[in-house]
């Protein structure tokens, strides 16, 4: 096999790969085999046509198909452990030349791994990060722990109120005239909620069990029915059941019954010490961001497009699993969502050109640091990783090829220059990039 490389522009190249006739026509026997159990020619049994007869019947290129797709994956693995340069993208293949008897030649138009020029890292000025936790948030958790402890209870001598959860009968007429769909019967309603349309639960806050109350509305522009659109229409309600939360007293008992601690002191003290250690995981995870953002908005790098598309569809890839593993498949997300794959790979995009980004500065700095990745590193990545598959260090090594390993100290690289660029990063008013403030200036 041989392999050419021409550089395009934009990061892009085309490998041209060709493969010795010898292994074609291997490939073209190979196809044969496969097929030759499917092909009946009057005088032979089914499976019996030799290959000539076949090729005289059809042409000879009536295995080409099959015996470029055996040749394609292995050639161009081994054209990518040929090339020096460090390939981003999947490729589009072009068949170029597929004839019995001479070489099989393709080509490969692939994304190149872009040049960073890497701006300012050390001593990135980001905006300082709050952690402290406030007697407000502290007070916060411990209203929606009453919430969650709250008990529901039925209310008969009053009318309704706001955040009531109710049961009504409702009719909805336009112009006088009942409309398809606007009936329901014992339908579960908290107000509030803003599970209706605007203003309509805002009206039944005052009305009385077993008394019709009239809603007045007027559907939204954009609203699913298109004979409903805009429309004004008056809705015919009659609350059957009133329900509220009774939420229980804030004292020592409550804090006993939702928790290991004896009094609410001791229990509100826990709280802060939880409410503080997720804001300062946050405030971590907040700072890590800020900081390559501001690296990345200094850089200067080139993003092909076959990159970037590569990079979407690896991460709705992540995504169709973690849904599967919910038991919900893409195409029952689409019809829940109202999506569609492009619709998706829209949405994914600014992340997935955020992803690339990232990525593309963090492995500059580990370069221009010089980061080395030992023994020890790679043994404690192991370990980390036999507890998280819950397997012995060894089996989770057997189970790794050289490119996975490779890949394993690119992670490690790259999470050694996010210490370091957080490390090194200043917290107070952040301030504008050398290239931000370039581009101001061409810019006045």
């Amino acid at each position: 096999m041989s392999l050419q490389l021409e550089r395009l522009e934009n990061n892009m190249a085309k490998l041209t790969i060709e493969v010795p006739a010898e292994e074609l026509e291997g490939a073209i026997e190979k196809a044969y085999q496969k097929n030759k159990g499917k092909i009946s020619i009057p005088g032979f049994r089914k499976g019996k046509v030799p290959r000539k007869m076949i090729e005289q019947m059809y042409g000879k290129e009536v295995f080409y198909e099959d015996a470029a797709n055996f040749l394609i994956p292995s050639a161009y693995d081994k054209a990518l452990d040929e090339c020096e340069e460090q390939i981003v993208s999947s490729p589009k293949i072009d068949v170029t030349q597929i004839e019995a008897g001479k070489p099989f030649i393709f080509t490969a138009e692939v994304a190149l791994k872009p040049e960073v020029k890497l701006g300012k890292y050390k001593g990135v000025k980001i905006d300082k990060i709050e952690t402290e936790v406030t007697d407000e948030e502290v007070n916060a958790a411990l209203d929606k722990e009453r919430e969650n402890n709250a008990r529901t209870i039925s209310v008969e001598d009053r009318a309704v109120k706001d955040g009531d959860m109710t049961v009504i009968d409702f009719e909805g007429f336009v112009d006088g005239v009942a409309f398809e769909g606007g009936k329901g019967e014992n339908y579960p309603l908290t107000i509030g909620s803003g599970a209706f349309i605007p203003g309509f639960e805002e009206q039944l806050v005052g009305a009385e069990i077993g008394k019709e109350t009239e809603v007045s509305v007027t559907f939204p522009q954009e609203y699913h029915a298109e004979d409903l659109k805009g429309k004004a229409a008056v809705f015919k309600c009659t609350v059957k059941e009133i329900k509220e939360k009774e939420l229980p007293e804030l004292d020592d008992e409550f804090a006993s019954e939702v928790s290991e601690f004896e009094t609410l002191a001791e229990y509100k003290e826990d709280l802060k010490k939880k409410l503080s250690e997720r804001k300062e995981t946050e405030a971590k995870n907040r700072k890590e961001e800020a900081v390559i953002d501001a690296i990345i908005t200094d850089s200067e790098m080139e993003i092909p497009e076959a990159m970037l598309t590569t990079q979407i569809r690896q991460m709705a890839d992540e995504f169709a699993g973690r849904l599967q593993m919910q038991g919900l498949s893409l195409e029952q997300y689409f019809q829940f969502t109202g999506l569609n794959e492009q619709l998706m790979f829209e949405q994914i995009k600014p992340q997935a050109d955020k992803r690339i980004r990232s990525s593309l500065v963090l492995e500059a700095v580990a370069e221009a640091e010089k980061f080395e990745v030992t023994d020890e590193d790679l043994e404690k990545e192991y370990a980390r990783m036999a507890e998280i598959y819950q397997m012995e260090v060894e089996k989770v090594k057997e189970r790794l090829d050289a490119y996975h390993v490779e890949q394993i100290k690119k992670d490690i690289a790259i999470r050694k220059a996010v210490d370091f660029v957080v490390e090194n990063a200043k917290e107070g008013k952040a301030s504008k990039s050398a290239k931000a403030k370039k581009e101001d200036t061409e810019e006045a």
